[in-house]
């Protein structure tokens, strides 16, 4: 459950902020493992350490965090999408290139 919480950290915009008491004890996981910067709120009562904290913020995954992440293949790998838009334009090009070559001042328009 936790590196699936990572995952979400690491795919959001940070900083993210958690208010479920299970998220901000994950979050406190992560945070003792040296997996993410976070700020975690203290108990309420401090003498007794007992009460419901209100929130945790996450503000960057650490490089630890990082490696961690990528033995688990996170982010998935995808090929580039540019490289599927691309056949056209290189079509043209080669069409244009074939053809007899110009000279830099020769700019007529056609008639």
């Amino acid at each position: 459950m936790t590196m699936n919480l990572l995952k979400q950290i690491a795919g959001s915009r940070l900083p993210v902020t958690f208010y479920r008491d299970e998220d901000i004890d994950g979050v406190r996981v992560l945070r003792a493992a040296g997996l993410v910067v976070a700020l975690v709120p203290s108990p309420s009562n401090p003498l007794s350490l007992s009460g419901s904290p209100s929130a945790a913020q996450v503000l960057a995954v650490t490089q630890k965090g990082r490696e961690e992440l990528a033995k688990f293949s996170y982010p998935e790998s995808r090929p580039p999408r540019w490289r599927n838009r691309s056949p056209r334009i290189t079509a043209w090009r080669r069409s244009n290139a074939s053809g007899p070559p110009r000279s830099a001042d020769a700019h007529t328009l056609p008639q």
